[in-house]
């Protein structure tokens, strides 16, 4: 290997594609030719595992820290925001003079500090929260010529999302190829709702189910994308001195089912139990497939010893010659040695991966310690995947001595991971880039995490409400503006919608999802209030004021303290019962000079 050379990076990481969601490892229907042929020249890690869901695969691949120690252990609830004190790979290659580039999903904080352009990133055009149509994304985004975020502006871009993540990882790439560069192309395929044209789903009508083809569609589109970029990328003459990574997040959403235990019902999973969210296997290993010529990795040679997503950081950072000793220590270790054939002297070592989605994380919760072969499930279940692959027998009884040793990596995991549960994680009001900010109901703090996760819920007008965590960075004057329906409808904050977004008539669209994309009940609201606890004792600041019927919003203003805080906006309605108001707009007035 040639440790002088710099190389470029472009990791695409699919969403919710699952290990036998490929017909390189395996599954008889699903057809992905372009992929197929990267896996038979690449470097293949074989006991790969990632977060058994999106947001923490990313937090910790990103970090080279296990997910729960970085404060994000959900997808929502205000926990799938990166700590701020967090530094990811994008801020050190950066560092060292990388161009960095996000195309696609982001999934880690979509209002300060927790953007992507503040977390490393040179350029970023990302959509909101966990997936198109979700909360925070833009209003009636359905996949097609939607409206994303380039580099923190709202901007339409025609064309199908997927199409939109690689075209543009391109043009960063075409702009950028006289230097090194970072490009992640995260696309939010085949995340539901599964929506796509026709022709990418007909070949699988009649094979599967009519939602298993929407989702074989999704994945046939990504494959025909990864096929044009590896082909651009020769034509540029950038091939060889790219280091070119294809991976995905979690376990398969919809190329399998499963009975309550987590066992195949239908579908391929490649003989693995469970699928995404699930502790077993299927939940979290996943595909990553690497190669770069100039730096003699490749030849369709496989790794097999156990690896995780927290090793990548550390690995693409000794790749490329960059030490950076910066930000938290790093939980993963290079697989450099391991990549290069010098495996022989690997040490051994357990790696844990667990699904919380809780308000707070609770031990052993469906959690998996792996050792070699070992699986230790829950902290009281054992699996040899050596004879069993399909976590089918429990073998705990046979082998208390190795129960224990589990057990024990899993307590000094906790350990590790647990130092920050207790600590807020705030969204900045105030400050260079929060001098307007955007709350929405996805990032709500409550008892059961029982936040606003789409469109639709805003829609149906779902009875929940919680509370943000702030930082207010600026003391001063500010404005307040309470809303049910988001900024760009305009809305009236007591209307309902009838037929408004009918995307979903188009034959792309799933008909289950319609109600995320049409119409929306009417709230008799008459009141809101709105309340905020100084975290530093300081006495609450409590307003109220009377909904003015077709008015979009209630406006308060106030003059805040600095400091951390904790925001309550309610709507009521005729009854006095009380909802969350879904979307809370920040605006500094006027700062107080010090």
């Amino acid at each position: 290997m040639n440790d002088n050379r710099r190389p470029n990076i472009v990791l695409v990481m699919t969403d919710d594609q699952g290990y036998g969601d490929l017909g390189c490892t395996g599954n008889p229907v699903l057809r992905t030719p372009h992929i197929d042929a990267f896996h038979d020249g690449s470097l293949r890690l074989r006991d790969y595992h990632v977060g058994p869901t999106c947001a923490s695969t990313r937090a910790g691949l990103l970090t080279g820290r296990y997910a729960n120690s970085t404060g994000v252990w959900h997808t929502i609830g205000g926990r799938s925001l990166l700590r701020q004190d967090e530094r990811t790979l994008a801020d050190s290659l950066r560092a060292s003079g990388w161009r960095t580039g996000i195309f696609g999903k982001w999934h880690l904080g979509d209002v300060s500090p927790y953007t992507p352009l503040e977390r490393g990133f040179d350029e970023a055009i990302v959509h909101g929260a966990g997936g198109i149509s979700q909360t925070n994304d833009h209003w009636g985004n359905d996949y097609f010529d939607d409206v994303y975020r380039d580099n923190g502006e709202l901007r339409q871009f025609e064309g199908y999302c997927t199409d939109v993540w690689f075209r543009e990882g391109l043009a960063f790439i075409e702009r950028n190829r006289e230097r090194p560069f970072f490009c992640m192309i995260t696309p939010n395929a085949p995340h539901s709702p599964w929506n796509v044209e026709a022709r990418y789903s007909d070949p699988y009508r009649g094979l599967v189910s009519e939602e298993r083809a929407r989702f074989f569609g999704m994945i046939a589109n990504i494959d025909e994308n990864f096929g044009g970029l590896r082909a651009r990328l020769a034509e540029l003459g950038l091939e060889d001195d790219t280091l070119l990574i294809f991976s995905t997040d979690n376990g398969s959403a919809g190329g399998v089912s499963v009975d309550e235990d987590g066992h195949l019902v239908d579908g391929y999973n490649a003989d693995m139990r469970g699928m995404k969210v699930w502790q077993y296997e299927g939940g979290h290993r996943v595909p990553f497939f690497l190669r770069w010529p100039a730096g003699g990795l490749g030849g369709g040679r496989d790794v097999d010893q156990l690896t995780s997503h927290i090793d990548i950081k550390p690995t693409l950072l000794d790749l490329c010659g960059v030490v950076d000793e910066a930000g938290p220590p790093e939980h993963g270790r290079s697989l450099r040695p391991l990549l290069e054939g010098n495996g022989a002297d690997w040490p051994e070592r357990s790696i844990v991966t667990d699904t919380q989605r809780l308000v707070q994380p609770r031990k052993w919760r469906m959690s998996s310690v792996m050792r070699g072969s070992w699986r230790l499930i829950d902290g009281h279940e054992l699996y040899d995947l050596s004879c069993d692959p399909g976590q089918r027998e429990d073998i705990a009884a046979q082998h208390p001595e190795r129960v224990a040793q589990l057990r024990a990596d899993y307590e000094a995991w906790w350990e590790l991971v647990s130092e920050q549960f207790d600590r807020d994680i705030p969204m900045a009001l105030g400050g260079p880039a929060a001098q307007q900010t955007l709350l929405t109901g996805h990032d709500w703090r409550n008892g059961d995490c029982d936040c606003i996760v789409s469109q639709g819920h805003v829609r149906q007008g779902h009875d929940a409400e919680g509370h943000f965590e702030v930082d207010i960075l600026q003391g001063g004057r500010y404005e307040f503006e309470l809303r049910r329906w988001p900024p760009e409808t305009q809305h009236a904050i007591d209307a309902g919608i009838e037929g408004d977004d009918v995307a979903w008539e188009r034959e792309w669209v799933e008909d289950r999802f319609a109600w995320w994309y049409t119409g929306g009940v009417a709230l008799r609201l008459t009141r809101a209030t709105l309340r905020i606890d100084y975290a530093d004792g300081l006495p609450p600041l409590e307003l109220a004021g009377e909904v003015e019927p077709g008015s979009p919003a209630v406006r308060f203003t106030a003059d805040l303290h600095p400091g951390a805080a904790h925001l309550r906006a309610r709507l009521l309605d005729d009854e006095g019962h009380a909802r969350g108001a879904y979307y809370v707009q920040v605006r500094l007035l006027e700062a107080v000079v010090a």
